[in-house]
Formats: structure tokens, sequence, C-alpha cells
């Protein structure tokens, strides 16, 4: 499963929130799916944001708690193979996904939604998507989600998701951005672990690949461009362990 990240917090940049209402312009609502270990008050800041801003903004109800319902799949021999499917072990945030989309076509009244999916939120929207339908969903942004499944045959490199981005990768769609969906992904900071045990250098570098054979409307790709240069391993970087890099 990805790792939890801290919720993002969005500061609005607005005078007032008449200064929206009294606007003639409708956006469509946001669903917005809390990552893994997350709840839904971490994202109440981005709520209001997106609510200054005059978007309707629904977040699915999940709790901290909730998530012990994963160790379902510790039952499940596929989680012990590394392949472990999303359904059932995570039919339970399925169904809150599926709740809050429900509570925003409501406010929607007949139009569309835009999902946005934080971290572990974002590669189970896509399992939503594929296993209820995309037809009322126009955008899905994601925030520091892994899409990619780690790389195979690689010493020390651990799947976390135990198969379940194996998975998203063979049976959900791939990334669009067409006037009907567009996919939209906002990447972070990422820490690239070393060897416990050993004096390697850690090289920090920034590299994204395309290679998809479907057809792309429009692609814009932001790269920040940094200088290859080793740097001292630290503690934490051994504690993460023998990392690697998802575009």
């Amino acid at each position: 499963m990805a790792l939890g990240l801290p919720p993002l917090n969005f500061k609005p940049h607005c005078s007032s929130t008449s200064t929206f209402s009294s606007s003639s312009t409708n956006y469509r609502p946001a669903v917005i799916l809390p990552g893994l270990g997350n709840n839904t008050g971490d994202h109440k800041k981005l709520e209001f944001t997106l609510q200054e801003y005059g978007v309707p903004t629904v977040v699915a109800k999940v709790s901290r708690i909730d998530w012990l319902r994963n160790a379902a799949g510790l039952v499940d021999p596929n989680y012990w193979k590394g392949t472990l499917q999303p359904r059932p072990v995570l039919d339970w945030y399925l169904k809150r996904v599926d709740d809050a989309v429900q509570e925003a076509e409501e406010l929607a009244q007949g139009g569309k939604l835009s999902v946005i999916g934080h971290s572990a939120g974002g590669w189970l929207a896509r399992v939503y998507m594929e296993e209820f339908g995309l037809s009322h969903i126009s955008l899905l942004l994601t925030l520091g989600t892994p899409h990619l499944p780690p790389p195979k045959g690689l010493p020390g490199v651990i799947d976390q998701t135990r198969g379940l981005l194996y998975y998203v990768q063979q049976h959900c769609k791939k990334a669009v951005y067409t006037p009907e969906l567009k996919y939209v992904c906002i990447a972070g900071r990422y820490l690239q672990g070393a060897r416990f045990v050993n004096d390697s250098k850690v090289a920090v570098e920034s590299m994204a690949t395309i290679d998809d054979d479907q057809q792309v409307s429009d692609v814009a790709v932001v790269k920040n461009k940094t200088d290859s240069t080793p740097v001292s391993t630290t503690f934490q970087a051994r504690f993460v362990g023998q990392g690697y890099k998802q575009p």
C-alpha cells in the first residue's frame, strides 16, 4: 500500500467568500479521496479552499481506524505472493467513495464531477472508475500518487501494495487528456533510499518518461531541472531502504 503522506495545504488567494458567491460561474463539484492513513478531517483545509473558490466539495468519509480493515488481506494467500487484488479487501473504501460521489452528483444536478485523490486515493480512484463507471467524471486530479508498481527483480525493492499497483496497471484504464476526461498528476518531493549497511552515495536526480501507445490529445510536462550531485547518505535514507523512483 502506498505510504500515507501528510495532507497538502493550499492557501486561498482570494479576498472573501462573497467575491465568488456573486460570480455567475458554476464550477463542477469535487470529491476528495483521502490517502492511506489519512482521514476526512485531514483534508478540511483543501475542502475550505475549494469552497472559497466556489467549488462545491465533498470529502469521502474515512477515519484512521478504518484503514485497519486492510488487515483482512493478510489472510489472503495472494498478499504473500504479491498478487493481491483491490476487491474484496478495499470494498469498504470503494463504498465510501461511491457514497461521496453520489452526494456530489446531487450537487452537480446532472453535470460532471471532479475527483481529487491524495496519495493512495489517486490510484484507488482509478479502481473506483473501473468498477463503478466514469461517465459522470470529467477530471481525475491526483496529488502525490504512485501510479506505477515498483520494478521487479531488483534486490531490496519491496512492493508495499502487495500487488495492488500491478493490478491497477494491468486492469485500469491508462491516463488520458481529452475533452471528455482529463488525468492531471501532481507530484512532490521524494526520498531515494540507500542500502542500510553500505557507504554508498545517493545521487539526486529527476527523470520522467512517457511510454504509452494510447492517443493523447494534449500533454503538459513540467520538469524541475537540478544538477545530479552525490550527497552523503543519511540515516533516514538508509531506514527507507534501497528505494526506487516513480514518474
